[in-house]
C-alpha cells in the first residue's frame, strides 16, 4: 500500500494505530506567519511520498517554534499526519552559507570594510519598516525613482553583469524572469522589478540594456539600475548587501527583497536557495495581502 492510501486508510479507521501517524521531512520558504491561528505558511518542496510541491498552511504543534519566523525565511519541517488532524514540529531556520573561494578571507574582508564605512553606512533596515526613498539610473537612461512605486508590490535583487557564476547573478536574474512572465499581466501595474548593480563603474545604462537584451524584459515593470558607486552603497548597505574588489572579481552577498505597497520591507532574503516558484509565491501572498488591506480600508 502506498504512502497516500495508508494515510486514506488512517482516516478512515475507527481506532488508530501508533502506525497511522505519518511524518514527512519537508523543506520550504516561510510566506506567512498567523500566531493567533498557530499557523505558519509555507512554500514547499515536494514531499517525496505524499504531497507535490504547494502552498500550504501548516498548523504548528508549539506555538514557540513559529514565534521568531518572518516571511522569506528558509526552514526544515516535520510534518506529522495523524486520523484527523495534521500539524508540523521541529522547524528549524537553514541560514544562507556562500560558497565563496576563500570564505575566512571574505569575512576578514566584509570585517574591515564594514570598520572602515561604520559612520557613514546607513544601519540595515528591519522587515516591517519602511525603505527610503532612493534615486537610481535605469538601462534606458531615465532617473527612477523608489517612491514613484509607492502602491505598488516592488521586488529588488543586485546583480553585477561580468558575474561568472551561473549559481550567483544570473540565478537571481533568472528568477526575475521567471516572476516577470508569471505576472506578465500585472507587471509594472501591481509588481515592479528592479535589478540593482553593484558594479556602476562597469555598468553604464548602455551596458544594462545589452545585458538585460536576452531576457526580453518589459521595460516598465522590470528595470535594471545603475548610479554613482557611493548611492549604489549606499542603498546596497540599507539591505545588507555587501560587496568588494577581490583579485579583479566583486565578491558580494546575495540578496532579493520583496517590498509591500506602503514601502515597507516584508521580506529580504539572503543567498539563492530558494525557487523562482517560491519567490513568486511571496510575491503572489504580498500581494493579495496588501488588497486585503487596502479592500479593509
Amino acid at each position: 500500500m502506498n504512502t497516500k492510501l495508508l494515510v486514506l486508510a488512517c482516516l478512515l479507521a475507527a481506532g488508530v494505530p501508533a502506525w497511522c501517524d505519518q511524518r514527512f521531512q519537508a523543506e520550504g520558504l516561510v510566506l506567512g506567519v498567523d500566531k493567533a491561528r498557530q499557523t505558519v505558511t509555507i512554500s514547499h518542496d515536494r514531499v517525496p511520498g505524499f504531497m507535490d510541491a504547494m502552498v500550504m498552511p501548516f498548523q504548528a504543534r508549539e506555538p514557540k517554534e513559529i514565534e521568531n519566523l518572518r516571511p522569506g525565511t528558509m526552514v526544515g519541517f516535520t510534518l506529522v499526519v495523524g486520523k484527523t488532524s495534521s500539524y508540523v514540529i521541529g522547524i528549524t531556520v537553514h541560514p544562507y552559507h556562500s560558497a565563496e573561494r576563500d570564505p575566512q578571507q571574505n569575512v576578514l574582508l566584509k570585517v574591515l570594510d564594514q570598520a572602515m564605512h561604520a559612520k557613514s553606512a546607513a544601519p540595515q533596515i528591519e522587515a516591517g519598516k519602511p525603505v527610503p526613498d532612493f534615486k537610481l539610473i535605469d538601462q534606458n537612461s531615465r532617473t527612477v525613482q523608489f517612491s514613484g512605486f509607492k502602491g505598488q508590490v516592488v521586488a529588488i535583487t543586485f546583480i553585477y553583469t561580468r558575474c561568472p557564476l551561473p549559481d550567483y547573478c544570473l540565478r537571481l536574474t533568472n528568477n526575475f524572469a521567471q516572476i516577470a512572465r508569471r505576472f506578465k499581466d500585472r507587471l509594472g501595474r501591481d509588481l515592479t522589478l528592479l535589478s540593482i548593480t553593484f558594479d556602476p563603474e562597469h555598468d553604464s545604462p548602455e551596458m544594462l540594456q545589452r545585458y538585460s537584451a536576452a531576457w526580453k524584459p518589459n521595460t516598465t515593470g522590470w528595470r535594471f539600475l545603475t548610479g554613482t558607486l557611493s548611492t549604489v552603497k549606499q542603498v546596497s548597505g540599507m539591505f545588507g548587501m555587501n560587496f568588494w574588489q577581490d583579485e579583479g572579481l566583486l565578491t558580494h552577498s546575495l540578496h532579493t527583497l520583496v517590498i509591500d505597497r506602503e514601502g515597507k520591507l516584508v521580506a529580504n532574503l539572503e543567498g539563492n536557495h530558494f525557487s523562482a516558484g517560491q519567490l513568486g509565491d511571496l510575491v503572489e501572498a504580498t500581494m493579495k495581502q496588501d488588497a486585503k488591506a487596502i479592500t479593509a480600508k
